[in-house]
């Protein structure tokens, strides 16, 4: 089933861990499953408002998200209220992991902002993803992130994300 399909979707809790914890649960519905590609939609699951300084998610704003189980990074396009959309906001993730109605990704500090005019391609939290250790504790996934983030800032400077998502 594809993302614009109007077949019933069934419902699904992405669990996001962090640092060998949940950072955060929520329920999400399931658009598609192709058995590497994983698409849902979700309402801002924050509480309140978070205002990065170049982007707000708040209330009302919904995201659709892309997650791979064979890919280092999560994909998220955020949308206003209105269906208006900001941009795209990319973690950078170990693979993700699916059992039943439950989504397990394991967030790995470094993000990418890619606005919606594409005019503000940005990398995020360099400095906790040096800080958390994982270059010392798992070297080749510290590598397969750092990769996954150069992978995304190419194609988000080079005209977006459509190919891939589509």
């Amino acid at each position: 089933m594809s993302a614009n399909s109007s077949e019933p979707t069934a419902g699904l809790t992405v669990v996001l861990v962090k640092g060998g914890r949940t950072k955060i649960r929520y329920p999400a519905e399931l658009l598609h499953d192709d058995g590497t590609r994983i698409a849902v939609r979700a309402p801002w699951a924050g509480a309140g408002v978070r205002d990065f300084g170049f982007v707000r998610f708040e209330p009302g704003d919904v995201f659709t998200e892309y997650f791979w189980r064979d890919r280092w990074y999560a994909v998220k396009e955020v949308r206003a209220g209105d269906g208006t959309v900001k941009g795209w906001y990319c973690d950078i993730t170990r693979p993700a992991v699916r059992t039943g109605a439950e989504l397990v990704v394991e967030d790995l500090d470094l993000d990418l902002w890619r606005s919606a005019d594409g005019g503000d391609v940005r990398r995020l939290d360099e400095d906790e993803f040096a800080a958390s250790g994982l270059a010392e504790a798992d070297p080749g996934a510290a590598s397969a992130a750092v990769a996954a983030l150069d992978a995304l800032e190419a194609l988000a400077r080079a005209g977006g994300f459509a190919g891939l998502l589509a």
